[in-house]
């Protein structure tokens, strides 16, 4: 299936006819003809004030589709996560959250910049942890060390491979949280790949957790935003650290109409990205030298290793920029990422580059 907006959505390559293949992150959509005429045609009022009627809309569905009381539009899915610990911690209060998770690799140390809170990291298995270990986790407490107030999980969980969580083991780990007086938080930034791609709804995903948000600008493929979602109660305290922290927008019924228009059209499309993401790991598995890891991609994300081409990931990717194909370092291995502004066909052609690289 041919994605929309495909040729407008990459930069040509000077020393290539073909279009560049944007595998670097499903963050690279640009928005398709049918967003953008949502955006310029949307009714707009001063959304710091809450009168911007097209911001509340998309807070309302975001909060239905999750079933949560009320939601919150921010301008980015970093900003959830600092609200989120902020609002559920006090300066001092402890986190447990696995040693991959953004909250702890991707936010430039914010929980305790803004928040004073430590994160206590959990050795999940590529981001799944136990409630076992949660357990552990809260036994390490003394009288000496901070107190855990919130456990944190990601779903789908990007360093781990775009995993997703077990629903039962979320809700035994939430559980064991809630039971020790800790808030439960999750960073549902790719929450709708998981649920397209286990059949569980977004509603049950989110149930076990006090707070939880969704990303507009990843595979949903608007240009900017994220929705923080909780208690009627949770939502207020959120609100005044939005204004906190500079977030506060006004007329904001332009960006918010895109994750309207997202919500409404993009959602279920999110079943393509996956099947493109097996067909590439499928390719990629069969080339000398790469190994796949995770062997198969659950969701969106493929994540593979180069050392067996006696090469290392950095000059791998370099190698392969320059005939076309933008893919990410992660540590030490590669990982690309596909999304609606990627083709099967661009999958494909990108495994016939690997291979010709490799040979």
């Amino acid at each position: 299936m041919m994605a929309s907006g495909t040729s407008s959505a990459r930069v040509g390559n000077p020393c290539y006819d073909e279009p560049m293949i944007n595998l670097f992150s499903d963050t690279q959509t640009k928005p398709s003809a049918a967003m953008r005429r949502a955006m310029a045609e949307a009714e707009v009022g001063d959304e710091q004030r809450r009168q911007d009627p097209t911001v509340i809309k998309l807070e309302e569905m975001t909060a239905a589709l999750l079933g949560k009381e009320a939601g919150l539009f921010l301008p980015s899915g970093t900003m959830c996560n600092i609200i989120a610990v902020k609002a559920h911690t006090q300066p001092g209060d402890a986190i447990l959250a696995d040693r991959m998770s953004h909250v702890l690799r991707a936010e430039l140390g914010g929980a305790a910049f803004h928040s004073g809170a430590t994160i206590d990291q959990l050795a999940g298995e590529r981001g799944i942890f136990t409630p076992e270990q949660v357990t552990e986790g809260l036994k390490r407490v003394s009288y000496y060390s901070p107190q855990v107030r919130l456990v944190c999980v990601e779903n789908t969980h990007n360093y781990g491979g775009g995993t997703i969580w077990p629903l039962e083991q979320l809700r035994r780990v939430c559980d064991v949280a809630h039971r020790a007086g800790c808030a439960t938080h999750m960073d549902g930034a790719r929450l709708f790949n998981a649920s397209i791609a286990s059949s569980v709804s977004p509603k049950d995903f989110a149930a076990p957790c006090d707070s939880v948000w969704i990303d507009l600008s990843k595979g949903l493929g608007c240009p900017v935003g994220a929705v923080l979602c909780g208690t009627g109660e949770f939502i207020v305290k959120a609100r005044r650290y939005k204004h906190i922290f500079g977030g506060a927008m006004r007329q904001a019924g332009i960006i918010a109409a895109a994750g309207v228009y997202a919500l409404e059209h993009h959602i279920n499309r999110l079943a393509d990205d996956h099947a493109n993401a097996r067909l590439l790991a499928q390719g990629l598995a069969q080339i000398k030298g790469i190994t796949l890891d995770p062997p198969e991609p659950q969701t969106n994300i493929v994540y593979f290793d180069v050392r067996g081409m006696n090469t290392f990931n950095y000059e791998f990717i370099k190698r392969m920029e320059e005939r076309g194909v933008s893919m990410s370092p992660i540590g030490e291995l590669v990982r690309a990422v596909t999304h609606l502004d990627v083709s099967r066909e661009d999958c494909q052609r990108a495994v016939d580059i690997a291979r010709k690289l490799a040979s």
